[in-house]
């Protein structure tokens, strides 16, 4: 598999905005204004699409979901694509997709978590598109921490481009915040103390290498033994794959691999962004934790 890398945004590029699973209720349209306006502050015109509506548990029949989904990354004048959040039911989109078609386009960026995670790995896996498993569209108000990026930050890299994060050592109680009442908050209450941590037992530094892949455990287990889920070609480019999904030790610890725990990412704010199919290095001493990716 050749992993590829969307070219960077550049001002005057348009955002695709769709919701591929679960839309946005009249009551949270205005903390959606508010984060279209922060993409359109960082230069980029904002493409809403119709699949957004919110009154249901989806934001319309799958046929349609999958056909707007599918038509922004073939769009040549969208360069990313941000749903407002996730759902529970975007593997209704999958089986309708076009995956040649996806596969043959000129790459465009797709970011988000939660059952965005049904499509982003997947077009990872099948397609060898990277993508990114970090803040939505909700989210993107926030100012983010010191030490992390958004994703608003990483759709502006040329492929090649090599970043390091390091983790805050705090994170948020609360899972998600009330924007009916409060749709301007954007800034991170990190309210727990807490840094990475390591599960198993085989001690010492963790110090690896390998390309990024993972996601919500909850959503993607409704894909294992299927096309969208076989890690075998990621697997097969030569360094071997860094893990990363929202589950429980009982399930990992038997693999005897290095498990680290505490990690910022999907529901944990403040979400750090992994890059699906990006090499990535990952040093984790007990007092300070490094996570560098490139985009190569």
């Amino acid at each position: 598999m050749d992993c590829r890398f969307p070219s960077p945004l550049r001002p005057g590029d348009v955002v695709g905005v769709t919701s591929p699973s679960s839309g946005v209720p009249s009551q949270l349209l205005p903390r959606l204004g508010v984060a279209v306006r922060r993409v359109r502050d960082r230069g980029y015109g904002v493409r809403i699409g119709e699949c957004t509506a919110g009154d249901r548990h989806v934001s319309a029949p799958a046929g349609q979901r999958a056909a707007e989904f599918q038509n922004m990354l073939l769009d040549p004048a969208i360069r990313a694509v941000v749903p407002p959040w996730g759902g529970e039911t975007a593997i209704d989109v999958l089986p309708l997709l076009d995956w040649d078609a996806i596969a043959a386009a000129e790459p465009t960026w797709v970011a988000g978590y939660s059952d965005i995670a049904t499509l982003i790995t997947p077009l990872t896996l099948v397609t060898g598109l990277a993508t990114i498993h970090g803040n939505n569209l909700m989210d993107t108000p926030y100012r983010v921490p010191d030490g992390l990026l958004g994703w608003l930050d990483i759709v502006t890299m040329p492929a090649g481009t090599t970043f390091t994060q390091t983790p805050p050592g705090r994170h948020r109680r609360e899972l998600f915040i009330d924007y009916a009442t409060h749709p301007n908050d954007d800034e991170y209450v990190l309210n727990i103390p807490g840094s990475w941590r390591r599960l198993d037992l085989l001690g010492g530094v963790v110090d690896t290498r390998g390309r990024l892949i993972g996601g919500c455990i909850e959503t993607l287990t409704n894909l294992a033994g299927t096309r969208y889920a076989n890690t075998a070609a990621l697997a097969d480019t030569g360094v071997g794959l860094i893990v990363y999904i929202e589950a429980v030790a009982d399930a990992l610890t038997p693999l005897g691999v290095p498990i680290l725990a505490g990690v910022e990412c999907g529901h944990w704010a403040p979400y750090m962004p992994l890059v699906n199919g990006a090499l990535a290095h990952v040093v984790h001493d007990g007092h300070r934790t490094t996570v560098t990716q490139t985009l190569a």
